[in-house]
């Protein structure tokens, strides 16, 4: 790897605010740029194939994982997989640019160990499983069986976060997104 191949790693349960800050510093931090993660799930409405995901059916992901063309992957729910393709990050790096990962928490773990010192792992954390509930209710989009099982699984995750370089807790979102930058700014000038 180059020196200047470098990956951001983002982490967090479903609601905790992740994407709404990655999509801050996309915008405000020049040369990073966001890896599409591979997913054997359908689209949901509005989501574009090699915009949102890179949407595979079961069986095609199943087939790349035992051509180990994935850095990492996990099924997340039964036949639901989710997973970094190689050729996504080379990609990136051969713009020059920073690779920023949204992963599961495992994700995230595995990756770390994957790309040791250039990496940053960040996690972001919700102030509370009962402010995390509130915030996915108050999307609208899920039924309560999905809902129990993100909780469920927020609070699995919630246990690994230890395992990241740095915690950032999302109780107002300028905070968070302005303490994220200066982390980001520090680890791209190798502070």
């Amino acid at each position: 790897m180059e020196e200047n191949r470098k990956v951001i790693i983002f982490s967090a349960p479903s609601g905790s605010g992740k994407s709404t800050i990655i999509g801050h510093l996309l915008k405000r931090v020049p040369g990073l740029e966001f890896s599409i993660s591979a997913t054997s799930r359908k689209p949901r409405q509005g989501e574009q194939d090699g915009k949102d995901y890179y949407f595979l059916t079961e069986e095609d992901f199943k087939q790349r994982v035992s051509e180990d063309k994935f850095v990492e992957w996990v099924e997340v729910y039964q036949g639901t997989c989710y997973g970094t393709l190689k050729s996504e990050i080379e990609r990136i790096w051969d713009k020059g640019n920073t690779v920023i990962f949204d992963v599961d928490v495992l994700g995230g773990v595995s990756l770390k160990k994957i790309f040791g010192e250039k990496a940053l792992s960040i996690f972001i954390q919700p102030p509370s499983i009962e402010v995390l509930e509130q915030r996915l209710r108050n999307r609208g989009t899920e039924t309560e069986e999905s809902l129990r099982k993100r909780i469920e699984r927020a609070e699995m995750e919630l246990q690994y976060s230890n395992q990241l370089d740095v915690v950032v807790v999302n109780d107002n979102l300028d905070t968070a997104i302005n303490e994220t930058e200066t982390i980001v700014n520090n680890f791209l000038n190798g502070k």
